[in-house]
């Protein structure tokens, strides 16, 4: 027998031999993916949901558009013609299955209610693109619901990656609502389990083994296990609640199909679902908010390929929106500006002043002076250069309010997240500030409540409105004339100190009574609403947070720098849990802050 060595050289000869006969093989073509789009009353999320599959990372001709539509009371079936038109020289295959009548199911109550028959039908659609791609020999067919926002690109091969037969992105909204369960009950229900959050939070990285997904997931048909699968009609061992997603659960488990739930990576977003009462208009309400909770750390538009008319922008009953914006910061900019579009809003944008570009002759040609003995009460740190630009800009913006004679404003950074339904919300409680004829300066919409001890005084005949306590933080606050008046009056460049602590000041709230001192009189009129309606985008340790007033150099030496927050988080950080005794109670609606909500079922 020869020795080991010399096989071993022969197949190498003869491995080497070959690749001289054969030289590198070209890559292999991607898999065969089946999009199936299955859409009603959906012209709202339609331009934004199309715009996240134009721009999915994989050849577009490996790729098969099954689109649907039916029971519409908008424009949906000719929103989605228009896109399938105009796509259908870019992908592989489009298949169009739309039905103008009827507009409603008969035993509907509404839009949102769903009856024995729209599952019915919803499964019947959801079998027939299962039976299309495996018809057309696709490898993989995309479930994605048509408000779901696919914001990463690269999500196809991402999933494909994994090697599973079914797995589903985990997608987020701003409550622990997400599109996969951890639990299910014997009946097949939503059950709450402690492995839940932990995914959802991505305290546990990876993919997970979970009994139920939903809304956007990615199967398989390769997998033979696969040709089990169905939603329609139900196994005959079904006899769970008539849906879809359950049905489809149980036919995975029937046919031994682990499901899995990765979140590895942000995929893409997802709206809470609504109630059976509520309407289109409440729904277009609810993905508005999905669309700027996505912009916060993603660019996504519209589709290029649909015409989507401007959204009617207003300043709801204010005379100026202002958006305090440093030049430099062109991402901020364009993404509160998207933002705001969004949310029908139409802003002025006010340049704010740079501290970082501030140098001591400037400071001095203003007149600027820290206020005696003053310390950051976390870090102990003088004033910042930052921190003195802030105020500037807010100063300039209230001059501006004095100048032009302006009633009430709406003043917002451009860090800033908007709660569900702000705009309605605003509205309504200007509107009963209005009626209750309140002597008010200035509204919070945004802030960090500091004073924790005992709960703010609520106000009578205004619902969703207290009486501001000591607070920090100007993320977005509304101001009368007469409140712009009283803080220009403080003329507080001599004696400054960051404009919120000067705020709390100004309204007779602050716990340090040597730095009220210095002010008289402090008779500002200072509310807040309740709950908030905007937080700040990013919290002090959070992937993308970054602040240009507490990164800066201290005032009258730009030679020493700061970056304290990082070292002392308290400020910066998200409010911490108020105890029940110190919890404010208000009238009016109270849905709880979507940064705090916990709803995690269906």
């Amino acid at each position: 027998m020869p020795p080991v060595g010399a096989l071993r050289l022969a197949v190498l000869s003869s491995l080497f031999s070959v690749s001289l006969l054969f030289p590198d093989e070209s890559p292999l073509l991607k898999p065969k993916v089946l999009i199936a789009i299955l859409a009603r009353n959906a012209a709202h999320s339609l331009p934004h949901y199309l715009g996240c599959i134009e721009r999915l990372d994989y050849p577009k001709e490996r790729i098969a558009i099954w689109a649907a539509t039916d029971h519409n009371v908008d424009n949906t079936t000719a929103m989605l013609r228009e896109w399938l038109k105009a796509a259908q020289s870019r992908y592989h295959y489009v298949e169009w299955r739309p039905m103008e009548e009827p507009r409603s199911y008969t035993d509907e109550w509404g839009p949102k209610h769903w009856p024995p028959s729209r599952f019915n039908h919803l499964m019947k659609l959801r079998q027939a693109a299962l039976k299309t791609a495996r018809e057309r020999w696709a490898d993989y067919i995309l479930f994605a619901d048509s408000d779901n926002l696919l914001t990463n690109p690269r999500v196809l091969d991402l999933m494909m990656a994994e090697n599973l037969t079914l797995v589903a992105p985990m997608l987020e909204s701003r409550s622990l609502y997400s599109n996969f369960w951890c639990g299910i009950t014997p009946q097949g229900y939503y059950k709450r389990t402690p492995d839940y959050q932990p995914i959802r939070e991505w305290k546990r990285l990876g993919c997970f083994a979970v009994p139920m997904v939903h809304s956007t997931f990615l199967l398989d048909l390769r997998r033979s296990s696969s040709r089990s699968l169905a939603f329609y009609p139900p196994h005959p061992d079904y006899s769970w609640a008539f849906d879809d997603i359950m049905v489809f659960a149980f036919s995975a488990r029937q046919a031994d199909v682990q499901i899995h739930v990765c979140n590895r990576e942000h995929y893409g977003f997802l709206p809470i679902p609504l109630k059976a009462h509520q309407s289109v208009e409440d729904e277009e309400e609810s993905f508005t908010h999905t669309v700027t909770e996505a912009l916060i750390d993603h660019s996504i538009k519209p589709s290029e390929l649909l015409f989507v008319p401007p959204k009617l922008q207003d300043t709801m009953g204010f005379d100026e929106i202002f958006l305090i914006n440093l030049k430099r910061r062109t991402d901020r900019r364009e993404r509160m500006l998207n933002t705001l579009e969004a949310l029908g809003l139409e802003v002025t944008v006010t340049e704010a002043v740079d501290g970082k570009a501030l140098n001591s002759s400037q400071l001095k040609a203003l007149g600027i002076e820290m206020m005696p003995d003053y310390k950051d009460p976390y870090s102990g740190r003088v004033l910042t250069r930052g921190e003195i630009g802030c105020f500037l800009s807010h100063h300039a913006t209230w001059i501006e309010v004095v100048e032009r004679r302006l009633q009430r404003v709406l003043v917002l950074e451009d860090d800033v997240r908007f709660e569900p339904r702000f705009k309605r919300r605003m509205q309504t409680i200007m509107e009963d500030v209005e009626k209750a004829q309140l002597d008010w300066d200035l509204i919070y919409v945004g802030r960090k409540r500091m004073q924790v001890a005992q709960p703010e005084v609520s106000v009578e005949g205004v619902d969703n409105l207290v009486e501001a306590d000591y607070s920090y933080w100007t993320l977005g606050y509304a101001l009368s004339l007469q409140g712009a008046r009283k803080l220009l009056s403080a003329q507080p460049f001599g004696k400054m100190l960051p404009v919120d602590e000067f705020l709390p000041i100004m309204f007779n709230k602050h716990p340090n009574t040597a730095y009220m001192s210095h002010f008289e009189p402090r008779d500002l009129r200072a509310f807040s609403v309740e709950p908030l309606l905007v937080y700040p985008t990013h919290y002090t340790g959070e992937p993308g947070y970054f602040s240009d007033t507490e990164t800066s150099t201290i005032w009258d030496d730009e030679s020493i720098s700061t970056d304290w927050d990082r070292k002392h988080p308290p400020k910066t950080a998200q409010q911490g849990r108020i105890r029940p005794i110190a919890q404010n109670s208000v009238t009016g609606d109270t849905p709880p802050p979507a940064v705090r909500a916990s709803r995690d079922e269906l």
